[in-house]
């Protein structure tokens, strides 16, 4: 979950140039005149900007965190498999909004419905096999941990340069 907050983070910045461009490219001067089409516009680049990096194998922010997302096999994800991931990744959220416009919630009460329904959601792993997400089970992807091969090497000689002194210790529990 720190990966996905972390992503969430990173997507500010997405969406501020986003809609930096939308605003210049459509020559708005108020961001509720065309609210509907800067909302499709920000989900077509959410799309290319995951569909991109999944099928590379991370996001920034997978780095930060050694995530990589794979197919059930363990091999890299295509393009078309990350845009199937993409879409129904979007089960974390829209069930909740359409739910809300559906109906008239207020936005506190809406963010009340959404809050529980993505701790719902990410409850709802916990009952899946392989205890991963279900919108992973479904585009037949996962995610696993992963070190880049030189990452490693480097942390491996690293290592080797620790003195006796400074190596973690195992502490006993009982």
């Amino acid at each position: 979950m720190a990966c996905w907050l972390y992503e969430g983070l990173l997507m500010f910045g997405v969406v501020f140039i986003a809609g930096y461009l939308f605003g210049t490219l459509s020559q708005t001067r108020n961001a509720l005149d065309n609210r509907h089409a800067l909302q499709a516009f920000v989900f077509v680049i959410f799309g290319i900007y995951f569909v991109w990096f999944w099928a590379k194998g991370q996001t920034l922010a997978m780095k930060t965190w050694n995530i990589r997302v794979v197919d059930v096999n363990g091999a890299p994800i295509t393009q078309r498999r990350a845009l199937l991931r993409y879409l129904l990744s979007w089960l974390w959220f829209l069930p909740p909004l359409g739910a809300s416009w559906l109906l008239g919630l207020s936005g506190a009460e809406g963010g009340v419905l959404t809050l529980g329904w993505v701790a719902i959601w990410a409850i709802l792993a916990r009952f899946h096999p392989e205890r991963q997400f279900w919108h992973d089970a479904w585009a037949g992807t996962r995610l696993v941990t992963w070190v880049a091969p030189e990452k490693q090497k480097r942390e491996e000689k690293h290592e080797g340069k620790r003195k006796p002194k400074d190596r973690p210790v195992a502490s006993d529990p009982s």
